[in-house]
């Protein structure tokens, strides 16, 4: 009897301790999925200087809505297959018009999980109608599965002054703030689709340039301080820096210049690793865009202009539509909008 008894104890501990390791390797486990993920600093990523082995939660695995989701999810297979064939608006709202949890505006959120940012994506336009269809194809579902909130504000310059890509972003982001609580903002060219799900559209303690690897560059970054394209800043890193440059009107030079703002407010940018950045380009060449010959001028002095010219010297008049997938802000942009003084 006492023999039994002895069994019966050593049974017990046993049982209370697989419990416990079953506990806290599960608590480990979603430990390591919810943490975020590597950032490489610049230049480098993990392609040129080492191998980075990154884990994806299994298939099986369950998350809880009142837990932050994670950044690596079974739905994130990576590599995406990017079509730039034309698709109609109609097509796509008839698409995702089953999508019932997709809001006016373009505004979704995951119900399964608490969503880790809540991310504006400001998209500049003009003439640019045949790639909004394409670029919400590919967006939305990577987004979702992503478990990002998000919505898509689409900044439309009208007039007949060059394009100011920079000017556009400020005016986005202004309103965006106006129309709900973001903390994350990504600004994205309607040109560059994402070629891996596992690019994670959200931000982090320093700006992210997520398009560090483009098709039409040989999926080589072009330079060092290269930020075009699509890159994503903090709502309170965006203010800290005076969000872009007004004054670069024509294509060019704009990056450039919040690359140095980024610096200059004692911020590093980093990219993704590996081969998440890469994005395909839908072919356009600048139609009807001027180069603007003046950026080299304005760069030389990027650090006199920071704080005099950028989200604090902004005026605009804006025309707003809200579309079932987007917010259309149109606005007619002249220099005198944007005054600055000499420096």
């Amino acid at each position: 009897m006492s023999m039994l008894r002895r069994m019966m104890r050593v049974s017990n501990r046993s049982l209370l301790a697989f419990i416990f390791f079953f506990s806290l390797s599960s608590s480990c486990l979603y430990f390591i999925y919810v943490a975020p993920g590597i950032d490489y600093p610049e230049g480098n990523n993990s392609s040129d200087y080492l191998v980075q082995t990154t884990t994806y939660l299994p298939e099986n695995f369950t998350y809880l809505p009142y837990l932050p989701c994670p950044e690596k999810l079974p739905y994130m297979r990576g590599f995406l297959n990017v079509n730039v064939s034309e698709v109609s608006f109609d097509e796509i709202h008839q698409l995702f018009s089953k999508d019932l949890d997709i809001e006016p505006g373009g505004h979704w959120r995951p119900k399964d999980c608490k969503p880790r940012w809540k991310v504006a994506v400001l998209i500049p336009f003009r003439n640019r109608h045949e790639h909004l269809p394409i670029f919400f194809l590919h967006l939305i579902p990577m987004l979702q599965k992503q478990r990002l909130e998000f919505a898509f504000y689409v900044i439309e310059q009208t007039g007949t002054q060059p394009f100011n890509r920079a000017m556009l972003f400020n005016v986005g982001f202004k309103e965006a703030m106006k129309d709900s609580i973001w903390d994350c903002v990504i600004f994205h060219d309607v040109d560059h689709l994402p070629e891996n799900d596992r690019n994670y559209y959200g931000c982090g303690e320093m700006p992210r340039h997520f398009a560090a690897k483009l098709d039409k560059y040989m999926y080589i970054l072009p330079y060092k301080e290269f930020f075009g394209g699509v890159s994503g800043l903090t709502v309170e890193q965006f203010r800290k820096i005076n969000g872009f440059p007004n004054a670069f009107w024509g294509w060019g030079g704009e990056d450039d210049d919040l690359w140095n703002r980024v610096h200059y407010a004692g911020y590093n940018v980093t990219r993704p690793e590996g081969d998440l950045g890469k994005y395909k380009s839908i072919p356009h060449h600048h139609r009807g865009e001027v180069q603007f010959l003046g950026r080299y001028k304005l760069l030389r002095y990027s650090k006199e202009r920071q704080y005099i010219d950028g989200l604090n010297n902004l005026i605009y008049r804006p025309k707003i539509l809200v579309d079932r997938l987007y917010t259309n802000i149109s606005v007619n942009l002249m220099p005198e909008l944007a005054p600055i003084e000499d420096y």
